[in-house]
């Protein structure tokens, strides 16, 4: 009797425990090479909506359009959060600076823009003037091929190495909550992008801060990692793009 109602017991437990996850969206880490489209994401305590899109390769304007999450952006333990696949994301016009406006308006009958007008789109944009988080060794590089897949770069270096602000944003995640990053900073510097620090052994921001470009924000730890190291990503419309393309070449 004792052995049938054990039996039942394990039965009712894998039972509820497969009710309760069927909806889940699988983890995603920082090796995922594809990301998670579909499903469903509970919230848990600490997270923001920007660190769940950070987590699945999704701009958090589009998760939040489509949840009904209005700004600034609050969601709550349980909440359930659908990701992009299981909707069809609007588009959305491509926000310009205030000081180009009558600029691009000049310009929208002829067929090309020049070089000039490009680069002040870019700055406008915030693609420009970007700094280097902590000089070091580039150890891993961007890479989008699934066998060396890298979403941003692994900079070497030795503990409690001060890390600073790439560029001046916002703080919109500091924790540990997800996995493969360790200790983890997410600054948003637009409507575009977001950058993170990851792997650092003690944060000196927390959500919400406002930030300076070069204000040390952590330092460098192994958090998560198999070395001491700056795992540096930037995000652009929430998909992971090679930061060297944004950072001035390292002096000797």
């Amino acid at each position: 009797m004792k052995l049938r109602n054990v039996a039942l017991s394990l039965l009712c437990l894998a039972g509820c425990s497969h009710f309760r996850n069927q909806d889940a969206a699988p983890v995603v880490s920082i090796e995922a090479g594809r990301s998670v489209t579909q499903g469903v994401h509970t919230v848990l305590a600490g997270e923001t909506l920007y660190a769940i899109a950070w987590q699945y390769g999704q701009d958090y304007r589009d998760l939040a359009q489509h949840n009904h999450v209005a700004t600034p952006y609050r969601i709550y333990p349980g909440q359930k959060i659908v990701l992009k696949g299981q909707f069809t994301v609007a588009k959305r016009k491509p926000l310009v600076a205030h000081s180009h406006i009558v600029a691009a308006k000049m310009q929208a009958d002829k067929p090309k823009v020049n070089e000039a007008q490009v680069k002040l789109v870019e700055v406008a944009a915030g693609t420009a003037n970007w700094h280097w988080p902590v000089k070091g060794k580039i150890i891993k590089t961007f890479s989008k091929h699934d066998h060396t897949f890298s979403k941003g770069v692994d900079i070497a270096g030795t503990l409690g190495t001060p890390i600073c602000a790439a560029k001046e944003g916002k703080v919109v995640y500091s924790g540990e909550g997800l996995r493969g990053y360790g200790q983890l900073i997410i600054i948003k510097h637009n409507d575009t992008f977001l950058s993170a620090y990851a792997h650092n052994q003690r944060l000196l921001v927390k959500e919400g801060d406002i930030i300076k470009q070069d204000q040390p924000i952590a330092y460098m730890g192994q958090t998560d990692a198999d070395r001491v190291k700056l795992h540096f990503e930037i995000r652009k419309n929430g998909h992971p793009v090679d930061p060297l393309q944004f950072l001035a070449k390292q002096s000797a």
